[in-house]
């Protein structure tokens, strides 16, 4: 339960601690009207309006706190064409995937290269994460269409909190205590943990479609050269790092319920706790994908020896959490970097 606390996106929730009390005129209204009602009645425009435009608002503003301390930083991407952006961008990326693959994988496989049944296994365990993501995508969506994202954000941000929490640990936990030859409930149950990551990472579609699909193509990039690394790596060389990871997410988790505890006038460790968080979270998750790239292949050799059952779908489950976290601030440096062009 703590692994999975700590991997959570605080961000969310952090915008929505400062939006009104739901106990206010206008969220009472929108939750007590009828199901059969419209969503928005000509009765109730003007206070269902004047919600929605707050929870944009108060949302789009939790990913501009840097913005005073960052004023004046030449952004050498902001100018030229889109092609020109394009470029630099693909160069960044492909010049950090050979500077990871030289820094980190100096000693490479001495078996030959991958065996057969760790390829399938590591194959498998990366389809089910694709297919996860794919799933908290369609349903997040759906979800935002339909106005989930609207009274999510007039809710109170301790019950979504708590809500999300519960209903996202019943799921995860019961896909892992499930038997991989119980399809369906595994399935089921995997699929219900995807849609309450959607549930809660909806509102982030009120941000523009462009700035989440970059943050969603470079963490790709980012999550494929890390794991790229530890899959031709030496066998366990990276299984060491588990303890210091944890150390480090510990911190972050600490610095992300920073804003839900400290006041507004201790500006000064808000800032640190965010850069932290946005930071130092972005790399100690590219440590955890490391970490969990090796950790699948350890556990396939245990399954070829008969020591562990196989269970791609279990192992999927880290590497969504990882790919979660890693774009949440993505978009977070993405948003920031687009507001000082």
């Amino acid at each position: 339960m703590a692994s999975f606390v700590l991997r959570r996106p605080f961000a969310i929730t952090s915008a929505l601690k400062q939006l009104p009390k739901a106990t206010s005129p206008a969220a009472r209204a929108f939750h007590s009207s009828p199901a059969k009602q419209q969503l928005f009645s000509q009765r109730s425009s003007t206070p269902i309006t004047t919600t929605i435009s707050k929870s944009r608002s108060t949302f789009q503003k939790a990913f501009r706190r840097y913005d005073s301390s960052l004023q004046g930083i030449p952004n050498p991407a902001a100018g030229g064409s889109l092609g020109q952006r394009l470029l630099v961008g693909g160069a960044m990326i492909g010049g950090g995937v050979v500077a990871a693959n030289l820094l980190f994988n100096r000693e490479t496989r001495d078996d030959g290269g991958m065996p057969p049944y760790e390829r399938s296994y590591l194959n498998e365990t990366f389809l089910h994460t694709g297919v996860g993501i794919g799933i908290i995508g369609v349903a997040a969506s759906a979800l935002h269409r339909s106005g989930w994202s609207y009274r999510l954000m007039a809710a109170n941000p301790w019950v979504v909190l708590g809500g999300g929490l519960v209903f996202s640990l019943g799921t995860m936990f019961g896909t892992y205590n499930t038997h991989p030859d119980n399809y369906v409930q595994k399935y089921a149950l995997w699929t219900g943990f995807n849609v309450a990551q959607a549930a809660v990472l909806s509102p982030l579609l009120f941000l523009q479609p462009a700035l989440l699909a970059r943050a969603g193509l470079y963490t790709v990039a980012m999550m494929g050269s890390i794991a790229y690394v530890g899959a031709t790596a030496k066998q366990e060389k990276y299984l060491y790092l588990g303890g210091p990871l944890l150390a480090g997410l510990a911190l972050v988790a600490v610095s992300g319920f920073a804003p839900l505890v400290l006041p507004a006038t201790a500006a000064r460790t808000l800032m640190w706790s965010e850069r932290i968080w946005l930071y130092g979270g972005l790399a100690v998750f590219g440590g955890i994908t490391l970490y969990d790239t090796q950790k699948i292949l350890h556990h396939a050799r245990m399954a070829q020896k008969g020591l562990a059952r196989k269970d791609v779908v279990n192992e999927s489950i880290g590497l969504e959490l990882d790919f979660l976290n890693i774009f949440i601030r993505m978009v977070q440096i993405l948003g920031m970097q687009q507001r000082r062009k």
